[in-house]
């Protein structure tokens, strides 16, 4: 079905969950305002770094449209006299130097697309809603049993993805969710694979996977159509959010931290738990748990977003187990994602640090035991453990699942093929990524112990001893020049009257050696 334009050629598929750094390196005065001269870098390499020149008008207007998310931001105050004194532009750029270290340390504000517009406009000029608006509309023209009700504006976190609530119009009461994204960086299924493999997702039953009502695809997008659920996600419940309201404002400082009830997290747990061994056994590359992407239906946990991993799409939590190389499978990174997302379920909120050194009190022992096979420091470096491992655990082992609806989801032998290829390059990329972070880490390490105080002292004391070495050796040989000197004038004139027997004095033995 030809309802979306083929890509450009040469198109150029960013992983948007590559954290952006920010450095201001200068300011400079003009007439009437001063520019910061801004160093922008993508990740780790210094070669995939830019210079943006911003105005603190231009700082000013982004904080106003992130005001949404409710969070209190460093942004220094205005001053309308007395702004192009030196001194004044030099505390103002440590304070500018502040607020961006905050928005691009945020999880959730350094992957909004108000932030990456501000830092990095030229990857991200491209109004997304406006074309997934053309490929809607193109969908309806072969599809019109479907209308759009309204465009759900920035629910997601993604910025290539975007949401339509829709409905049937000989069913205008029932209401269905409309997805559209674009492809990402791990894209490796050939075109027919693709359009197969989300075509096929529709056929998927399973009591803990979200039903897709339809799907399809072509080689630049995808677009799923699901039931909507008033009640919302997992992380709705956890945080009290309106499932329509943006990402932004849902889940970024929330009112009330409260986590869920024992029987809750126990019974969400195992259910999660399940799904994931059942798609892990099919040969089903997932990868993107975390708790927006499962849905509640009554006391029921619905995996979302199983196209994700089709697309070639990069996971919420990436620049979290991008930093560990013994995560380096989709099975690992899913049992890593259950982590966070188990954290979330228990305390309310995301963990404020990955690793997590010491746990806050648990409904349960067996939840922290849980998490810390998987979140502390101890796990990062060991591994995680697998999903049967963790149904074993205490807190999982005794749920009783009462849903009776057998799975099925048959995938062909040559799309399995072709699903586990599509995987193993998924991972080596991510593998990759993580070798040049962990050489990044070491070389940093290195110039930081190199320019520290203690070492600087301990190059001076080894710098004066090889002074004070050399000062000495330097010495000694210039002292037995001088006697060798004086030893050979003292041979020579008293040669005449040296016996034939006489022995030879010691210097002039030492002397005649040499």
């Amino acid at each position: 079905m030809a309802f979306m334009e083929k890509p450009p050629a040469g198109k150029v598929l960013l992983d948007d969950t590559v954290p952006l750094t920010a450095q201001i390196e200068a300011s400079q005065s003009l007439h009437s305002h001063t520019e910061y001269i801004i160093r922008v870098q993508r990740g780790v390499s210094a070669e995939n770094s830019w210079q943006i020149v911003r105005r603190y008008s231009d700082f000013d207007l982004l904080n106003n449209s992130l005001q949404i998310s409710t969070l209190s931001l460093p942004l220094p105050p205005k001053k309308l006299i007395g702004n192009m004194e030196r001194e004044f532009i030099a505390e103002r750029q440590k304070g500018l130097q502040a607020y961006l270290d905050v928005i691009t340390t945020h999880h959730i504000l350094s992957n909004c697309e108000l932030v990456k517009k501000f830092l990095d406009p030229n990857s991200y000029s491209v109004n997304y809603t406006e074309i997934a608006l053309q490929h809607v509309s193109m969908f309806f023209r072969s599809e019109p049993k479907w209308e759009v009700v309204e465009p759900l504006k920035d629910i997601g976190w993604r910025i290539r993805k975007k949401y339509f609530l829709m409905k049937i119009k000989n069913q205008p009461k029932e209401r269905l969710v409309l997805s559209w994204a674009d492809l990402g960086p791990d894209k490796y299924l050939s075109d027919k694979d693709l359009q197969y493999a989300v075509k096929l997702l529709s056929s998927c039953s399973h009591p803990y996977i979200y039903k897709i009502t339809f799907a399809t695809a072509n080689e630049s997008s995808a677009l799923v159509i699901r039931p909507f659920s008033e009640k919302g996600t997992l992380k709705d419940l956890i945080y009290k959010a309106k499932p329509k309201d943006p990402f932004l404002k849902k889940y970024c400082n929330p009112k009330k931290i409260q986590g869920l009830e024992l029987q809750q997290i126990k019974t969400y747990g195992r259910q999660i738990l399940e799904v994931l061994k059942f798609l892990h056994e099919k040969g089903f590359p997932y990868g993107h748990l975390h708790s927006a992407n499962v849905m509640l239906d009554g006391d029921t946990c619905k995996l979302l977003d199983l196209e994700n991993s089709l697309l070639g799409l990069p996971s919420f939590y990436r620049s979290y187990f991008s930093q560990f190389r013994k995560i380096n499978t989709l099975e690992g990174v899913d049992v890593h994602c259950f982590g966070h997302l188990l954290y979330e379920m228990t305390y309310g909120r995301p963990p404020d640090t990955i690793p997590v050194e010491s746990f806050p009190p648990a409904p349960s022992v067996f939840v922290v035991s849980v998490l810390e096979s998987i979140l502390t420091c101890e796990a990062m470096k060991n591994g995680m453990p697998t999903v049967s491992r963790l149904l074993q655990m205490p807190l999982f082992s005794d749920v009783l699942l009462t849903n009776s609806e057998k799975p099925q989801f048959k995938i062909p032998t040559k799309l399995k093929e072709a699903l586990k290829i599509s995987k193993e390059c998924i991972e080596k990329r991510l593998t990759e990524e993580q070798k040049l972070i962990h050489q990044h880490r070491r070389l940093t390490r290195a110039q930081s112990h190199h320019g520290s105080e203690e070492e600087k002292k301990k190059r001076k004391i080894l710098a004066r001893k090889k002074s004070k070495r050399s000062a000495y050796e330097s010495g000694e040989e210039h002292s037995a020049k001088y006697s060798n000197s004086n030893n050979s004038a003292g041979s020579g004139a008293s040669s005449p009257l040296t016996s034939p027997s006489s022995p030879t004095p010691p210097s002039t033995a030492e002397h005649a050696s040499f």
